[in-house]
């Protein structure tokens, strides 16, 4: 099932990409042909024609002659309640290569807690986010990427000097913790 378009698309350069599931680096090369699988969040999971699904992020977008999308949602601002909003935002571009719902509407995301940073901790103003999140299984490979896209994106926001987050596995995901939208999306209701 095509979650995108189902667009088959020759790469335009060499690129690095991650093996679905097992999160393994992989080399897609210059002129191969893949088909889009899922295109969201900025990242594009692809399905080359040896049967490999990998996951190519937004920064390599080009060699789909793609364009990254923009985030839209964010407020102006840097202090600890707009960076919180701004936080919750950009978690909801991220999104499990294989399943079509971002990580807030998987209920992957436990908790987001945003500090100021102290004065004597000698760096500039700036605040300290903590996520406490989960997977959809303990050992899926994909985890680590996952948890790379959420640190990246948060620590790109304006006013986040320190991000920390830490993948719990208590209490486990179950389904019930999808939104009311993913699940209708999923069609599990």
């Amino acid at each position: 099932m095509f979650y995108g378009q189902g667009e088959s698309i020759v790469l335009q350069r060499d690129v690095e990409a991650i093996r679905v599931p097992d999160g393994a680096p992989v080399q897609l090369n210059k002129d191969e042909i893949v088909t889009i699988y899922q295109a969201l969040g900025g990242s594009y999971t692809v399905l080359t024609e040896d049967g490999t699904m990998a996951r190519i992020s937004a920064s390599d977008a080009d060699a789909l002659g793609k364009e990254p999308p923009s985030i839209t949602g964010l407020k102006e601002g840097t202090d600890p309640e707009t960076v919180k909003h701004n936080v919750w935002e950009v978690l909801k571009t991220i999104y499990d290569p294989e399943i079509p719902v971002n990580i807030v509407d998987l209920g992957l995301v436990y908790h987001v807690r945003v500090t100021p940073v102290a004065e004597g901790e000698g760096e500039a103003e700036g605040n300290r986010v903590e996520i406490v999140m989960t997977l959809t299984a303990p050992g899926c490979g994909m985890g680590p990427v996952i948890q790379q896209d959420v640190e990246m994106a948060v620590r790109n926001l304006p006013g986040v000097k320190r991000v920390n987050v830490e993948v719990v596995f208590d209490p486990p995901w179950s389904r019930d913790m999808m939104s009311e939208s993913a699940r209708l999306q999923l069609g599990m209701m």
